[in-house]
């Protein structure tokens, strides 16, 4: 199967400015997702999606050649992965190269490993619409998360009657590390309306999401514990 690895890197987050490029022991966070990718695919089936000139610099400091400046359309609070995701397709499909699939990246995800990618490049994608990453999720619906009801009490979210955590079903959530898509499927759909999705799950330290200041702490705290 011919695969697209998009890492997508808009420059305006908010919750930790340019948290994209920020320096994690050393080293630019999106060069983890680039390095990773590099270690399986040419260099040619990589793309970093980016609205930015000074991301386009750090990227290609790892021998990428960034192919096209992301559109000022596509880099508002409003634009959807979904449509970064095509409009790689579209630039790549423009030049004659086509893909099955694609491969997304988050930068945010810094401790994914090859193997990882590996182990969700072969798995049997061809009957779902994608494949990924998740973790089971600290806040089991079954036992700890409540909604208030009309008359302002709380109840349970999902019925059940358990006494231990470990005795409800399992449940997941999406870690934001891994996402193979079908192109066929995302052309015909919103990645929202997928029903055909299976699970690739990785463990709570592979799963570390850096969203805010805090997050890029512990990436810190962890990366200094395995030195």
């Amino acid at each position: 199967m011919k695969t697209l690895v998009v890492i997508p890197a808009r420059s305006g987050s908010k919750g930790l400015p340019d948290k994209n490029i920020k320096l994690l022991n050393g080293k630019p966070l999106i060069h983890y997702s680039i390095e990773v990718a590099q270690q399986i695919f040419n260099n040619e089936d990589i793309c970093i999606s980016t609205d930015s000139d000074k991301y386009i610099k750090i990227a290609e400091q790892t021998g990428l050649k960034v192919p096209f400046v992301r559109p000022e359309t596509l880099s508002t609070d409003n634009a959807t992965t979904q449509d970064v995701l095509l409009h790689c397709l579209d630039f790549y499909e423009q030049k004659g190269v086509s893909y099955d699939y694609i491969l997304l990246l988050q930068p945010t995800s810094p401790f994914r490993e090859k193997k990882h990618l590996e182990d969700i490049l072969i798995a049997n994608i061809e009957e779902s619409d994608m494949i990924v990453s998740v973790k089971e999720t600290d806040s089991n619906p079954y036992y700890v998360l409540l909604e208030e009801n009309e008359e302002g009490y709380l109840k349970k979210l999902m019925k059940g009657e358990f006494t231990r955590r470990q005795d409800c079903p399992k449940v997941y959530e999406y870690n934001g590390s891994i996402y193979l898509i079908k192109v066929s499927s995302l052309k015909e759909k919103l990645i929202s309306s997928f029903t055909k999705i299976k699970k690739y799950e990785m463990n709570s330290k592979y799963s570390l999401d850096i969203d805010s200041e805090i997050d890029f702490k512990l990436a810190e705290v962890l990366l200094d514990y395995e030195s």
